[in-house]
């Protein structure tokens, strides 16, 4: 199962996402976004989670050297790229990949990076990149979905995780804009019903 809570920006949220029961914690390093983190921040945050959960740096055109370098200095364990990277930088990262794509551009994408890369369908944004709180068309997903695992994206939220996961059946899901007050700043009750009612509905 993989439940993402994205954005973190704050030790708090961090935790309490993983105590209700996110698997996975995700920090944007990209300074265009309203969430970016510094790799000091990041890395304070990444060092009091607990071994189980998977640590992802949110990247958007960044070179492999700098990838490498804060994925180094943060202890990340996997990289998310948001921007227009090549898939012929996938072997150089060295660490596990989820590669955003739009429902329009998702299957090329699939096809032309590693098998290993695992898919994050999110809403097609050139500006924004992520966050946008925009939803996708789900039956298009639920395409993609029964070709290759996919991670779904985009304008989900507690209210209507559930139903994107029985229309979709994805691999999992990761959430950011739909559990927040303001960018960054995590609602507690709207983590803990989103991760309660994703984690229900990926296991039935």
């Amino acid at each position: 199962m993989f439940v993402k809570v994205c954005g973190i920006t704050r030790l708090d949220d961090a935790l309490h996402a993983v105590d209700h029961g996110a698997t996975a914690i995700g920090f944007v390093f990209w300074q265009g976004s309203p969430r970016f983190i510094s790799a000091d921040e990041a890395a304070e945050i990444v060092a009091a989670m607990p071994d189980h959960v998977t640590t992802v740096g949110v990247f958007v055109n960044e070179s492999v050297e700098t990838i490498r370098s804060v994925a180094g200095k943060t202890g990340i364990m996997a990289v998310q790229l948001h921007g227009d990277e090549p898939p012929e930088c996938a072997p150089s990262i060295g660490y596990p990949i989820l590669r955003s794509a739009s429902v329009d551009t998702a299957a090329a994408v699939g096809d032309a990076w590693p098998p290993s890369t695992t898919l994050l369908v999110d809403a097609a944004d050139p500006v924004r990149r992520g966050g946008t709180g925009q939803v996708v068309d789900w039956s298009r997903a639920a395409a993609l979905a029964r070709r290759r695992p996919i991670v779904l994206a985009g304008g989900l939220t507690p209210d209507n995780v559930a139903a994107a996961v029985a229309t979709v059946r994805p691999y999992g899901v990761d959430v950011s804009s739909g559990v927040e007050t303001s960018p960054g700043v995590k609602d507690p009750e709207k983590v803990a019903q989103f991760l309660a009612r994703a984690r229900s509905a990926l296991v039935s």
